[in-house]
């Protein structure tokens, strides 16, 4: 880990305007960049990536999406106003219509297996995200879901035309860096924010261990399309 303050405190002590998510990603490296980018992320932008790697990684996903969409549906049940529950309903939607719709479309290009086990990173992830709803509550889940979608919003964003051709990596792209998602993602973080910075030092920490968590599972999530 870079050398970050190991409170929020302390690294917003002279910062006008600092960040709670801010702190939690600096605190995440080296895990983060190498999520954004590394060589997953660069062959799928250069559209060097082989089928059966893309192919592995979306069975894993799919494998991981159930349990995503049941720890949004947490988040749901704990936002503290309507307003908050209606964002999270309606990204909720996206994920059991646009995105389930490219599941199947892709799995039919790719001759996928929408059924596939989960592997062990997989299963670690489905783990946390389960563990962040059964233990804590709307900052604990925000501390999960937060850097699983930031991540994904800052690599395709960064990704330039010309697009990849083939449409299950064009798509995927799309899928994460459409400005819907970006507002997403951006108002997330906004909810992530407040939470963490009015929460207690002990309970900082205990997001800051989820967040960094979560960021390391992304990175072994690329890296074991490749096993």
């Amino acid at each position: 880990m870079p050398d970050v303050a190991d409170t929020f405190a302390a690294y917003a002590d002279g910062r006008d305007g600092a960040r709670f998510t801010d702190w939690l990603r600096a605190r995440s490296e080296p895990d983060w960049t190498a999520a954004v980018d590394g060589r997953f992320v660069r062959e799928l932008g250069e559209d060097t990536m082989d089928a059966d790697v893309f192919r592995r990684y979306l069975e894993q996903d799919y494998a991981f999406v159930e349990t995503l969409t049941g720890t949004f549906g947490h988040a749901l049940g704990e936002a503290p106003s309507m307003a908050a529950k209606g964002r999270l309903a309606d990204f909720l939607g996206t994920l059991t219509s646009e995105e389930n719709d490219y599941f199947e479309r892709s799995f039919g290009a790719l001759d996928g297996n929408p059924e596939a086990d989960p592997d062990a990173t997989t299963r670690a992830f489905i783990d946390l995200l389960e563990r962040a709803g059964r233990e804590g509550g709307y900052a604990e889940t925000l501390a999960v879901l937060v850097p699983a979608e930031w991540v994904y919003e800052t690599w395709a964003t960064g990704i330039d035309d010309p697009r990849p051709e083939r449409f299950y990596l064009d798509e995927w792209i799309e899928l994460h860096a459409n400005s819907a998602f970006v507002d997403f993602v951006g108002w997330l973080r906004a909810e992530l924010d407040r939470e963490g910075a009015a929460a207690s030092p002990r309970r900082q920490r205990r997001l800051d261990r989820l967040f960094r968590r979560t960021v390391e599972l992304e990175r072994a999530f690329f890296a074991a399309a490749y096993d």
